[in-house]
């Protein structure tokens, strides 16, 4: 009788990288505002950083499928790891590095975590899901590891906001502690994963060439809409609290600390959605409910462009003040609120589209799903552009970005999404 392996320490590893995925991505966000500090550099050279770490989906995402049937899922994984802490320390040399150069340092840096994280996105669900079981145990604990990653995602901004206090004098090794958190990470995982035995997911691979399952995909125009509206989702998502903490930041009344920790709301509040999503998904369609959280988010945008910044609200965030750190209400623009709200919106609209972009894909799933990672990148150009306009307009004026974006999405809820390609052969 076979005696049935324990598990838990490869799944605790793997819910911690399902964390450094957020913890590392959202890093690059306030990292910006360091940039802008230290280098004195636009919101739009600010946000390269963030650019630089979504880029690499682009370059990555179709590769690392390539890389995952050649090499199955552990070995990715662990490739992952190790470039994950050769990114993260890129980052942690550019403190070190001459001001001339140090920009350029870190944008590397974060361009090979960028690598890391594409790969990690490729393995950490089906592994987790195997390490599982399989069924409702696997897809709890993909559920939890989603969970600690929505949290990262609120902790990230909000620590990076309090060790740079004081934004005007914000420098590179002002964020040392994050990255000393992140290598340390990576190496433990890393360290468990190879000395542990555990099991390969189960991937069905078709025998047809990539290149005549990737132009099978796109000849279904809700795949290649649906494509598009990842690469605008990934850009709003990103967009609306990264602008809105460099807003924030600018602001005297406010500063970094403060703006991190509403920037957090925001990532608090996409977990809080998606658990609310998660227990209405099997009675509310995926059309449905990106319809309402496109049409939603619209009018929360609208009122963030339109509300008067003279009129002020109380939130519960971290403040500083000199070396002392304490917690209260602090007043922030009203506008401020609108944008950390669409955080509800945006918490269920990837499931949404991939769900409705795939269907009747048949055989052509797997690559559309490759696609898809590769359209991730719109994560990191998508913000870039609301920083252009950003410099060019206003903090507030930039936010047409990002209602056009949601516009798209309400069109591909009520229009593109539909399947009008049912003809073409998919077995």
């Amino acid at each position: 009788m076979e005696t049935k392996k324990n598990y838990t320490l490869p799944i605790i590893m793997m819910i911690l990288l399902f964390g450094m995925i957020s913890f590392v991505t959202n890093l690059a966000a306030p990292m910006g505002i360091v940039l802008k500090s230290q280098f004195g550099v636009s919101n739009a050279m600010g946000v390269l950083g963030n650019m630089a770490n979504f880029i690499a989906y682009a370059v990555m995402g179709i590769p690392g499928g390539i890389l995952l049937q050649r090499v199955g899922y552990k070995k990715t994984a662990l490739i992952a790891i190790a470039i994950g802490f050769v990114g993260v320390l890129i980052q942690y040399l550019s403190g070190y590095a001459g001001q001339s150069s140090a920009m350029i340092v870190y944008l590397l840096g974060a361009f090979v975590a960028g690598f890391s994280m594409t790969l990690l996105n490729t393995v950490v669900n089906p592994m987790l899901n195997t390490l599982g079981g399989g069924g409702n145990k696997g897809n709890q604990l993909i559920q939890v590891g989603g969970s600690f990653n929505s949290v990262m995602a609120t902790f990230t901004p909000a620590f990076v906001g309090i060790l740079i206090g004081e934004a005007t004098k914000a420098q590179i090794t002002d964020i040392f502690p994050v990255m000393y958190i992140a290598m340390g990470v990576f190496a433990l995982v890393f360290f468990v994963l190879l000395a542990v035995k555990i099991p390969e997911p189960q991937a069905q691979w078709s025998t047809e060439k990539i290149g005549t399952l990737m132009s099978g995909a796109l000849k279904f125009r809700h795949f290649v809409l649906g494509a598009f509206g990842i690469f605008v989702y990934v850009g709003v998502e990103v967009g609306t609290p990264t602008m809105m903490n460099y807003w924030l930041t600018d602001l005297p009344s406010v500063g970094a600390t403060i703006a991190g920790t509403v920037a957090g709301t925001y990532w608090f509040l996409m977990l809080v959605g998606r658990l609310f999503g998660a227990s209405i998904g099997g009675k509310v369609s995926s059309k449905t409910m990106l319809t309402v959280g496109s049409l939603i988010a619209l009018v929360l945008v609208l009122a963030g462009i339109f509300s008067p910044t003279t009129t002020l609200i109380s939130l519960p965030v971290f403040q500083s003040s000199g070396s002392s750190l304490s917690f209260g209400l602090a007043q922030v623009p009203i506008n401020a609120i609108f944008f950390v709200l669409v955080g509800l919106c945006t918490s269920i609209m990837w499931g949404s589209i991939y769900n409705l972009a795939v269907e009747g894909l048949g055989k052509y799933l797997a690559v559309a799903s490759g696609i898809f990672m590769t359209l991730v990148c719109g994560g990191g150009i998508l913000p870039w552009v609301q920083a252009l306009v950003a410099d060019a307009s206003g903090y507030l004026t930039s936010y047409w970005v990002m209602f056009a974006g949601f516009a798209y999405l309400l069109f591909y809820a009520l229009i593109g999404s539909k399947n009008v390609n049912k003809n073409i052969a998919v077995d």
